[in-house]
């Protein structure tokens, strides 16, 4: 799988990543045994980038990558992980010592002594202007409880502030084909300056699959059935804040470019990789053939002008009105 640079982090990374929400929570139940089978895929099929957080699964999603990487111990993995969502969203919460507790209990849960890449995560947008903040996250990279740190934003000006940051290494967003805004706000920005660029939700939950259609129904733990109008936090990570009805639209008119070697899943994410700036991509998956399929659109040709050229189109005649200037 080719690999890219974070280059303030030190790492290379491959192209395509796991993303670990599912394994923990929000998206129907994942058994432990059907976790580590995805885990397996997606390692076997190159995958060296995991991404998960405290908060999914309260800690599950952590502890089942830490029982994983135990039984890899030369696995040669990145691990990022996130914190800040286990406390109510005010900036008076983002303190070193609250850090230094919420690290503590992730590098438990993964069992490691210092975190690979640590996450703020889409914290309250004053967090992103306060001095005390990144002074706390320096230190926790000089006390070696982290070797590095980023943040998960949920908009384009929270992620040109945090690159401005000197010790940021990466910035997580959400990047697909149903949302384009940081194409223009952000990839340029950290390219520029360095700073590695992790493309979140990038099958628009699923729905970029290809697989749903109007009659689609999801679990009633599924973020999918209750967070559709942001009832439980920000509405962007739920189908990407798109319609569901305007998505499937777009899915639709997209479908014919698709063609018969490969799934609208490995185009939508091909899409992403050929954007520059990218340094990895981190769909979910919740088994162990999604993880491969999804592994393998690294290994595809890149989409054609034609091809990008249609997306854009379809981006900018359905979807744009709606998303856009939101995030």
């Amino acid at each position: 799988m080719e690999q890219r640079n974070f280059d303030r982090l030190g790492r290379h990374v491959g192209i395509i990543g796991l993303g670990a929400w599912q394994l923990g929570a929000d998206w129907g139940e994942v058994s432990e045994d059907a976790a580590l089978g995805v885990l397996a895929a997606a390692v076997d099929a190159g995958v060296t980038f995991l991404d998960t957080a405290d908060v999914y699964g309260d800690g599950r999603s952590e502890q089942l990558i830490g029982r994983f990487l135990r039984s890899r111990p030369d696995h040669g993995l990145t691990v990022a992980t996130k914190m800040g969502r286990r406390v109510p969203q005010t900036p008076e919460a983002y303190t070193l010592e609250n850090f230094r507790a919420w690290t503590d209990r992730s590098r438990a849960n993964l069992g490691v002594d210092t975190l690979d890449l640590v996450q703020l995560h889409c914290p309250p947008t004053a967090v992103f202007a306060d001095d005390r903040v990144f002074d706390a996250l320096d230190t926790l990279v000089a006390e070696k409880r982290v070797a590095g740190y980023g943040v998960s934003v949920e908009t384009c000006e929270q992620a040109r502030t945090a690159i401005a940051r000197p010790g940021v290494a990466s910035v997580q967003i959400i990047l697909n084909a149903v949302r384009h805004k940081p194409l223009e706000r952000v990839l340029p920005a950290a390219a520029a300056a360095g700073v590695g660029v992790i493309a979140r939700v990038p099958l628009a939950s699923g729905l970029l699959s290809g697989r749903y259609d109007e009659h689609t129904t999801f679990p009633e733990n599924d973020h999918r059935t209750f967070n559709r109008h942001g009832e439980s936090f920000d509405v962007g990570e739920t189908f990407s804040g798109v319609d569901y009805d305007l998505g499937l639209a777009a899915v639709r008119r997209l479908a014919p470019l698709v063609g018969d070697d490969r799934t609208m899943a490995q185009f939508a994410l091909r899409w992403i990789l050929d954007q520059p700036g990218v340094t990895v991509v981190i769909p979910g998956a919740r088994s162990a053939e999604q993880a491969r399929r999804n592994a393998e659109a690294a290994g595809q040709p890149p989409l054609t002008e034609v091809e990008l050229t249609s997306v854009r189109a379809t981006y900018d005649e359905l979807i744009r009105p709606q998303v856009h200037d939101r995030w």
